[in-house]
């Protein structure tokens, strides 16, 4: 390998490297979400150092009740009083970029801020890689908006669903020709069953097969199948 070939491609294997590094401590939506968090911070120019200022806050209150909740509030409070507590326009538009990325990708988790530290982390290295390596590429942006949302997004994200597969589920609800499926343990979606219904009783283990698919992967509609 030429020395030009080994320099165009240190940032794919440092990149790499922080993939395999990430695969022990984030799950797949979460790793999305530092990418996404860090993608949107330089993309928008924003200063890494004052993001390290913001993790540093939460590491020293993430032990507390509400710690989630109260970095958020301590985000919205810098940026209401950015031009009276930065340094400069900018430090005031960097408050405002990390608040704006932050209550986009995290609020899921705000109930965890074990989880929250660890994405805000690697998304701090993340701005780094990208900046050092001069392409960003295009942003995924894995929006979670509850804990719910964010469970199932996991669920989603390890398993290759496709329409005609077949899955095990469990009968939670029968209402009428309406029955509920639950799915992975997870996902619960209601369907009409006009000629399985009064034949299923909750709590019974079947199989049903997806018919189609939401454009974020996630299962649709099911039918009852066995």
């Amino acid at each position: 390998m030429t020395p030009e070939q080994r320099t165009a491609n240190e940032p794919h294997a440092q990149l790499t490297f922080f993939h395999l590094e990430l695969a022990e401590s984030l799950t797949k939506v979460q790793w999305d979400i530092a990418h996404a968090i860090a993608q949107t911070l330089v993309k928008e120019d924003t200063d890494v150092n004052e993001l390290g200022k913001a993790i540093a806050y939460f590491r020293t209150y993430s032990h507390q009740d509400n710690a989630g909740a109260r970095f958020f509030d301590y985000l919205k409070t810098l940026v209401r009083n950015g031009r009276q507590i930065g340094h400069s326009q900018r430090t005031s538009e960097y408050y405002d970029s990390i608040e704006k990325a932050c209550s986009k990708y995290l609020k899921a988790y705000q109930d965890n801020a074990s989880v929250m530290l660890q994405i805000l982390g690697w998304a701090s290295r993340l701005m780094r890689y990208y900046k050092n390596s001069g392409s960003i590429g295009e942003i995924n942006k894995p929006v979670v908006e509850s804990a719910r949302q964010a469970e199932i997004a996991e669920v989603i994200s390890t398993h290759n669903l496709a329409i005609g597969q077949v899955l095990e589920a469990t009968v939670t609800a029968v209402k009428g020709n309406k029955v509920t499926y639950e799915l992975m343990g997870t996902i619960k979606l209601t369907e009409k069953e006009p000629k399985k219904a009064q034949s299923l009783s909750e709590k019974q283990n079947v199989k049903v097969e997806i018919l189609d698919l939401k454009e974020d992967g996630s299962i649709k509609k099911v039918k009852y199948v066995g």
